[in-house]
């Protein structure tokens, strides 16, 4: 549902979409992300171990990609005004992502609507499908942000 006089910016517009630009995973972003969440799991850590899981090679953190992604998100995001992370809904890691992968974000704005509880408070809901070099969906999300209008 969208209440279109309220809208002041494009990037609220149900239909809104545009793609990030790529960002490789390294080895390092997978360190420097171990070390600031504590997440030491062997799957990401030891390349001898994750050699013998099913995936035959170390994989990224799954809030890794998701950091990733969003900063990617913002870097591209073209709006003007202040739009504030509220929250993620329906998170889901659908592929592993190796280091050497290279991620991009497709965005789209599927919900526009003033809040009725709150105000000049408008609530946009923004669906995330992050793919790899091959096209393939890796993450999927929902973003909802909130404005002030």
């Amino acid at each position: 549902m969208t209440d279109e006089p309220d809208i002041e910016w494009e990037c609220d517009r149900v239909g809104y979409a545009y793609t990030t630009r790529g960002r490789t995973i390294g080895e390092s972003d997978i360190l420097l992300h171990a070390g600031q969440t504590g997440d030491q799991y062997a799957l990401h850590m030891d390349a001898e171990i994750a050699r013998q899981s099913r995936y035959g090679q170390r994989i990224a953190h799954g809030t890794l990609t998701l950091s990733i992604a969003l900063g990617l998100k913002f870097d591209t995001d073209q709006s003007k005004g202040v739009r504030i992370s509220y929250g993620y809904d329906s998170v889901r890691y659908r592929k592993p992502v190796f280091i050497g992968d290279t991620i991009s974000v497709k965005v789209e704005v599927t919900r526009s609507q003033m809040d009725e509880k709150r105000p000049g408070l408008r609530r946009i809901v923004e669906t995330m499908d992050v793919v790899n070099q091959h096209g393939e969906s890796v993450l999927f999300l929902e973003h909802i942000l909130v404005r002030w209008v």
